[in-house]
């Protein structure tokens, strides 16, 4: 299988891999500049139709590697039975779901249409939705294969199949699941794997199934050795309509000396450079819609300090070089790890120590994890200041300027009001006061409201998973459990990956949740949180294992 480079210095932006207009038109209003390395290396040989199989972790930008190319092959005047022409298979459904919205947005212009279908919803609206047409389905390997045997997902019009995080489905116990829907596809297709390794099950795939392919491996990109540990790294799950609010009272508790904003669209970096100028910051717009000459003054007052705000595309802010910058804050999260390498490395530069923090929306924590695996450093999940936490950061800030004041001196003509005062005021209820006026502030005292908390487990690796159910099983005490039956066992070659997998992602339950799983010859016993065990018994109940329909309800001896 010929291997190529994962990075070509010559093709730069994505308009020289062979896009639409209109699909390079919604990249830039996206503010998608340049393509990540996986982006570069896999899009053109996707458009030219060759198999692909790459190696790329979450977080290299290749849901926008294997989207943008399907946008390009559409049926859109074929009847509605054959209007789907591309099927891509994701782990779990949040990825399904993340991955639909993606595909929404490159595809837009195009009028382009993408269902995610994937278990513990209601099937009925799924099947509504494919019945209309749809170009582009993305769906869960189990509740691929059941709409497939439905004949609610129609597949004579396929033309690729994606198979996104294929190590990840593989672990969850989906191999039969997925052999069986390839096996439904039409045998002349293009096939693109994805996986963050190639194990020797992933070969195994690709040997069957991919023709020829192009071998692609992306190796995420580190910070240089010792310089992580000189960077902080935080993140604040927001929700959309709220950062801009939480952004302002996360800078007035840090009190940035100077700090880089970074905005994915010219259009939010302007915005939010008119909203910080209004909060009393002094903020400057750096982005590619300014001549350089604009630029250019515009770096030359940040780098005097006369501005404490930079906020910025990445692409107008490669390549800088400013040393007293103590603060990076991606506004947007980047949508590739090495974006966030090179976001954060402008913080902790000549020697000091730095902060990176990060906005995350909450359906977007799944990428911090690629963050840390880059950094090689943890990033720290914080509260969003409350209303307590921006007061008394005024506070400090106010009692610091004041000693600062004192210890410079020049206060007689100060003293001297001070004095005319204290003929009608006590001293201590002048200095209050002084204190108080210094403080205050003119913004709406509400609380932002925050996303689900950052770590909320999703069923990713099974084994993991296990393991950490029967230890909550074991302090579980039996009351909050119902134990289940499952009517395969052994002879079907089930594991425990294959019943956590395929309850977690049927059910929409946390992994973690489930307690002890016994693996008998022809059943198995699973439990389950009490509170859960209906949602189970009706998600699995047209569910699959191994590709068959298995008899599942409460046992009788549980």
């Amino acid at each position: 299988m010929p291997n190529r480079p994962a990075s070509d210095p010559s093709a730069a932006g994505f308009a020289s891999l062979g896009l639409d207009s209109r699909v390079l038109d919604a990249l830039s209003a996206l503010g998608y500049e340049e393509p990540t390395p996986i982006q570069r290396a896999a899009i053109p040989l996707q458009i030219a139709g060759r198999d692909v199989l790459a190696q790329a972790a979450t977080g290299t930008g290749k849901t926008a590697a294997f989207a943008l190319p399907l946008l390009q092959q559409l049926n859109a005047d074929a009847p509605a039975r054959e209007r789907t022409s591309a099927l891509v298979l994701v782990p779990t459904r949040e990825l399904a779901m993340q991955v639909a919205e993606a595909v929404y947005r490159y595809g837009k212009t195009l009028g382009v249409s993408a269902v995610p279908v994937y278990g513990g919803t209601p099937i009925d609206g799924q099947i509504r939705q494919l019945k209309r047409g749809v170009d582009i389905v993305i769906a869960t390997p189990g509740r691929a294969l059941d709409h497939i045997r439905r004949k609610t997902v129609h597949l004579k019009g396929i033309k690729t199949v994606v198979l996104d995080e294929a190590d990840e489905m593989l672990d969850m116990g989906f191999a039969d699941d997925l052999e069986a829907i390839l096996a439904e596809t039409p045998a002349e297709k293009q096939v693109a794997l994805f996986s963050a390794t190639l194990a020797p099950r992933i070969m195994t795939i690709a040997k069957s199934h991919l023709r020829n392919p192009e071998l692609i491996s992306i190796e995420p990109e580190k910070l240089k050795a010792g310089k992580a540990h000189k960077v902080r790294q935080v993140a604040y799950i927001v929700p959309r309509a709220h950062k801009m609010a939480a952004l302002g009272r996360i800078l007035d508790v840090e009190q940035p000396e100077s700090a880089i904003v970074f905005c994915r669209t010219r259009t939010e970096v302007d915005e939010l450079t008119e909203t910080m100028n209004a909060r009393g910051y002094a903020a400057e717009a750096l982005h590619g819609g300014l001549s350089q000459d604009q630029r250019d003054r515009v770096m030359k007052r940040f780098r005097a300090k006369t501005s404490d705000l930079l906020i910025a595309t990445d692409v107008a802010a490669r390549g800088l070089d400013v040393s007293h910058v103590t603060h990076v804050v991606n506004y947007d999260v980047p949508n590739a790890s090495e974006a966030y390498v090179h976001r954060i490395g402008r913080t902790g530069r000549a020697g000091r120590e730095g902060t990176a923090i990060t906005l995350a929306e909450p359906r977007e924590h799944r990428l911090l994890k690629s963050f840390e695996r880059a950094t090689g450093r943890p990033v720290e999940v914080a509260p969003v200041p409350t209303v307590a936490d921006l007061k008394a950061a005024r506070v400090e800030a106010v009692q610091e300027k004041l000693r600062a004041t004192i210890l410079d001196g020049g206060l007689e003509e100060w003293r001297r009001i001070v004095a005319g005062m204290a003929a009608e005021f006590d001293p201590m209820d002048i200095a209050a006061a002084a204190l108080k006026q210094g403080a205050a502030s003119t913004d709406e005292e509400a609380e932002i409201p925050t996303g689900p908390p950052l770590r909320e487990k999703h069923p990713a690796r099974a084994r993991e998973d296990v393991k950490k159910a029967r230890t909550i099983a074991r302090g579980a005490k039996g009351g909050g459990m119902t134990k289940l039956y499952v009517g395969a066992g052994r002879k079907l070659k089930v594991r425990p990956g294959d019943l956590v997998g395929a309850i977690a992602n049927e059910a929409g339950i946390d992994a973690a949740s489930m307690g002890t799983i016994t693996i008998f010859d022809r059943h198995s016993l699973v439990e389950v949180p009490s509170s859960e065990a209906e949602n189970v018994l009706r998600a699995m109940a047209k569910a699959t294992i191994k590709g068959k329909k298995i008899l599942v309800r409460r046992d009788r001896e549980g």
